[in-house]
């Protein structure tokens, strides 16, 4: 198996993407109910975007996949002038690790969350103070190390309180109060990710941080996907898409900071995105990392997706994960729609 690594320090930004979220977009399985596309038709168009798509040519190197609950339908993989990429090629996913410890959430409370997890799983808890943890942290000692903006990770921003504020903070402040996970380090807390998303799963951390610290292939990942389609982690797959809070200060009088480009409305869920932007927005369900991983699934939750590349670029270029955001919505789009390529 491939492995690519990334300076921890890295994810302490963790991942980036849209921004303002409102309306709900389409999505779906593409083509009418009478005459559906056929696979080999979505196969073809899906193929050619990610070949010719501008958007995706400059991301290249990559590996894209596309599949339903019974498994891979299509992917393939672009080579760049110093690597690439597959589907087992083991590579840090930045904030694609939320929707992991989302979902890991959802199933230990069989999906009846408390207002004050809501409040901390839609980054609305105060603690926005988060930096990064280091590899010989706990999840709750982590929250000691010193913060973004100096003092600790754990700092609680009164004047934050309530508002949409996005932050590693309030998933890693959320674990810490779990009597299970706060004395877990990096190793013990993959296992007991796996322990309840699926031993089948391969991942591991870099440090012990919920909401950017896995490392895993595109290949797990979909399996993770693929989880959700099929039920298996039923109360995830319920709870898509729920509790979802607007995130742009410019337009919702609740956000104070988004690390997304403008232009674009979206919400946040528990642990995940919601693309319904009410102009380009398809109602799919993300979670991109600021290294460039993109997984997600279609607003019907009968298709997932994953790209998987990794860009070390500096912390403040926010504009990676848009840019694998954007590519992946071009296969996806082909994908559900392609007699409208």
């Amino acid at each position: 198996m491939k492995h690519l690594a990334a300076p921890y320090a890295r994810l302490g930004l963790l991942a980036v993407l849209a921004t303002t979220f409102s309306g709900c977009g389409g999505g779906g399985g593409g083509g009418s109910s009478d005459n559906p596309p056929t696979l080999a038709q979505r196969i073809a168009a899906a193929q050619s975007a990610a070949a010719s798509a501008t958007e995706c040519q400059q991301i290249r190197p990559f590996y894209w996949e596309i599949g339903d609950a019974a498994g891979a339908r299509a992917s393939g993989s672009f080579a760049g002038n110093l690597l690439t990429i597959e589907a087992d090629t083991t590579l840090p996913i930045a904030s694609a690790s939320k929707w992991i410890y989302g979902s890991y959430v959802e199933q230990t409370r069989a999906g009846v969350l408390s207002d004050a997890d809501i409040k901390y799983l839609n980054f609305r808890s105060g603690y926005t103070n988060f930096s990064h943890c280091g590899s010989d942290t706990t999840v709750g000692s982590c929250l000691d190390e010193e913060g973004r903006d100096g003092g600790s990770n754990g700092d609680y921003v009164a004047a934050n309180d309530g508002y949409f504020v996005y932050s590693g903070g309030h998933m890693q402040k959320h674990a810490s109060l779990d009597p299970v996970l706060a004395g877990l380090g990096p190793a013990a807390l993959a296992t007991e990710m796996r322990r309840v998303l699926g031993t089948d799963i391969a991942l591991s951390y870099s440090g012990p941080q919920l909401a950017g610290g896995v490392e895993t292939s595109a290949g797990d990942y979909a399996l993770f996907l693929r989880k959700i389609l099929d039920g298996t982690l039923q109360y995830e797959r319920a709870a898509l898409g729920t509790h979802p809070v607007c995130v742009d200060p410019d337009t919702c009088a609740q956000a104070k900071f988004t690390p997304s480009p403008s232009g674009e409305q979206w919400h946040y869920s528990i642990g995940h995105w919601v693309e319904d932007d009410p102009t380009v927005g398809d109602g799919a369900f993300s979670s991109p990392g600021a290294f460039g991983f993109y997984p997600w699934i279609d607003a019907s939750k009968t298709w997932y997706g994953v790209i998987s590349r990794l860009s070390l670029v500096s912390d403040s270029d926010v504009s990676v994960a848009v840019d694998s955001v954007r590519c992946g919505r071009k296969i996806r789009s082909a994908w559900l729609k392609p007699d409208s390529q």
